[in-house]
């Protein structure tokens, strides 16, 4: 339902466009971030992202701010934080930590929280084995917090290692489905040269969460993190009405813009983009 009130009649209003419930990871401005955290979320707010996933936590704290400090600046500016980026070593994850990652976090009032990375060293099958057996018990803790986990995808996860892919052969059958939720990125499994539909037909409602990044090109399938053909949504060459018509079939709940290419340097330029575009093409 389109938002009503003195600009509900302007096509790409703020106003609108925050009805659509378009979120963003904040990893796309952390240059921007880093210099003015509060200048940097008006600018977000002002484009009309409705929703805000985090990528900085450390000590207790979100890019320098308490928890409830943090919360109540976004909530002032008309937006929402749903979810936050968070490591779990390789090495492994005490009880002690995780239950303290969970409790700041149920005090920011996220909906999810999100491990985002593997380091190319852990990319290896026994690492993998290890890790899933660690966001298992994460996701454990996290759930009696309210928070549900998640872990999000880069291309590297599709690699075949020796016949294993990581993907399809640990974290989709060792995963919990009740406690770890995927974060599907689109542009990575897209250079990874999978079909996010059929993927989704294979595991229905195991995505709770999307990553929206376009790409300018289609290549071969490739598993470095090469990020040179990042675009703005819609943008480039992926199908995202395509997709996103089979997001009741991934079970998707929320959607996030991300370029972690901060928009080769014009980040809010290109977020623009993203917005305008799925506002007024994609998801119409």
């Amino acid at each position: 339902m389109m938002a009503m009130g003195p600009y509900a009649c302007s096509p790409g209003a703020t106003t609108d466009r925050k009805s659509f419930g378009v979120g963003l990871q904040l990893y796309t401005i952390r240059d921007a971030m880093s210099a003015d955290v509060k200048g940097s979320l008006q600018k977000v707010s002002d484009l009309g992202y409705k929703n805000l996933e985090l990528a900085d936590y450390s000590n207790g704290k979100f890019y320098g701010y308490t928890a409830s400090e943090f919360k109540k600046m976004v909530s002032d500016m008309g937006m929402e934080v749903l979810s936050s980026h968070t490591a779990v070593e390789a090495e492994g994850v005490t009880l002690e930590n995780a239950k303290k990652m969970a409790d700041d976090h149920a005090e920011l009032g996220v909906k999810f929280c999100v491990h985002p990375w593997v380091e190319e060293e852990d990319r290896n099958v026994e690492t993998y084995k290890r890790m899933v057996a660690d966001w298992n018990e994460v996701g454990r803790i996290m759930k009696g917090a309210g928070i549900q986990f998640g872990y999000h995808n880069h291309n590297f996860e599709f690699d075949n290692l020796n016949g294993i892919v990581p993907f399809y052969d640990i974290l989709m059958p060792e995963l919990d489905p009740d406690l770890v939720t995927m974060e599907i990125d689109i542009f990575w499994a897209s250079k990874a040269g999978q079909d996010l539909v059929e993927m989704f037909n294979r595991y229905p409602g195991r995505f709770q969460l999307f990553h929206l990044k376009d790409m300018f090109t289609h290549e071969a399938p490739f598993f470095d993190v090469t990020k040179d053909d990042i675009a703005p949504v819609g943008a480039g060459v992926i199908d995202f009405k395509r997709i996103l018509a089979a997001k009741e079939v991934a079970g998707m709940k929320y959607m996030f813009v991300e370029d972690d290419n901060q928009g080769n340097g014009k980040p809010f330029e290109a977020l623009e983009t993203s917005i305008r575009n799925l506002t007024t093409d994609i998801l119409v």
